[in-house]
Parts: structure tokens; sequence; C-alpha cells
């Protein structure tokens, strides 16, 4: 199945929010793009999503955005809409600060909750106003297996994790009948620049996996997807280990 469908009656026009984001970018090298699709890489630092685009096909496009200005997200989901129709979406800013960083410097702490959670709140929900009203879209929100029982070790990332996850569940179920779907991306630990020096966790995955995964599940029309599939098993099991027994694991 295609992941755009024919009758669009435009090249295919996608968005990437952290546009320099290892796993967002594998995302897009994945779906297959048509050479006339137009991409929107989204972030900080335009030199290095300049440098991003140059290996993607389509037509790409730079452009200023910051997680953390949630003032801005509903005027900068304006200007996108107003470039025409925006076909998908993906929520890949992130920010992971080591636990020990963020109790002991509670700025640092706010900056990858709002990163991770508060910032994805307020852009997802201007542009899936912007996708309602158009009648059509996809949102790709890129969560973790950390959501599923936040750890000791990691317990700030973990809840603002948890937290998007949540949202996006009920942001599904309140596009439901609007044309717009949701995919939850579930991936594991992933290794890459964000985790660089940390040990890998078992059934570590690639940025690379991740970005063909999420591609394979578009185009299958899921809901959610797991990376690697055996984790929806195991998080499964996390759910269930007592308390006393789940403060003493350390990974």
């Amino acid at each position: 199945m295609n992941i755009f469908p024919n009758e669009l009656g435009h090249p295919p026009r996608i968005l990437l929010l952290g546009g320099t984001s290892e796993i967002g970018l594998a995302i897009l090298a994945s779906l297959g793009l048509p050479a006339d699709a137009e991409v929107i890489l989204a972030g900080r630092d335009e030199q290095r999503l300049i440098a991003a685009g140059k290996e993607l096909p389509g037509q790409v496009q730079a452009v200023r955005y910051d997680a953390m200005e949630v003032d801005r997200h509903q005027a900068f989901a304006d200007a996108v809409f107003a470039g025409g129709p925006l076909d998908m979406v993906i929520s890949a800013a992130g920010l992971l600060v080591p636990q020990e960083e963020a109790e002991c410097d509670v700025q640092r702490a706010a900056e990858m909750v709002e990163t991770n959670f508060t910032g994805h709140v307020t852009s997802l929900l201007a542009v899936a106003a912007g996708m309602r009203a158009q009648g059509h879209g996809t949102i790709v929100v890129l969560s973790s297996v950390a959501a599923v029982r936040p750890r000791k070790a990691n317990f700030v990332y973990g809840s603002a994790k948890a937290g998007l996850d949540a949202f996006a569940r009920g942001l599904t179920d309140s596009l439901h009948g609007t044309g717009v779907r949701v995919l939850l991306v579930r991936p594991g630990f992933v290794t890459g620049r964000m985790t660089a020096g940390m040990p890998p966790a078992p059934l570590a995955t690639t940025p690379e996996r991740v970005g063909a995964a999420t591609a394979a599940a578009l185009r299958r029309r899921k809901a959610v997807v797991w990376i690697p599939a055996p984790l929806a098993g195991l998080a499964l099991a996390l759910r269930l280990v007592p308390r006393p027994l789940w403060r003493r694991v350390s990974r």
C-alpha cells in the first residue's frame, strides 16, 4: 500500500520537526519519496539542516523551529499550511539529559521535559487542527520503550516520554473519522548521537532500522509500532514486575 495516496492531487509535502534528528531523517529516507516531494526540515541550526537536506530526495527546505518556543508553534503551523496542504508530520525533536545531571540542574530537567513533551503537544495540536481542516494527513510521533515504565536511572526522560505517549494515544482517538491518522513509534535503545557513550541496552537498534520499520508500519496503516518487534512482549512483562524488584533495576 502506498504511504501517500495517488488521489492527493499534488506532490507529497512532509514536515520533520527536529530536522536534524537521526531517526527522523532515517524515516524520511525510508519513505521512498518521489523527486517532486517537498520536505520541510524544521530545527534550530540552519547549517545542519541544509547539510542534512542534501542527503534526502525531493525538494528540501530548511526552516527555523524550536520545540521550546511554545508561544510560536501556532504561528509556525499556520505558516506551514499557508504554503500548501501538509501530508505528513514527523515529530522527532528530542533531548536526552543524563539522570544525574537532571537531578542536579533543574533547568536542564525542564529543557528535557519541554523538548520531549510540551513542545510536541503544542506543535502537534496546531498541526492536527490544520490537517483536520484539510481532511487528510498523517502524524508520526516518536515515543520510546522508556514510556512504558520509567526507571530510577532515567525517570525524568521516561516521564516526559510517558506523557508524550499518552498524548499521542489521545490524539489518535480525537482524530478518528477525520481523515487524519497517527502512527505511534516506540523504539527501544537506539545507538546514535543521542546515546553516544552509553552501553547499549538489550534489543538495541539503529536509526536506519527504526526508519525502515516506521515506513513499513505506515504502508500497513498501523497505529503503533514497536522497534524491534519483540519489545511489545517485553513491555507487557515490564508492567508486571513487582515494584520492590523494579527499584533494583539500574538500566
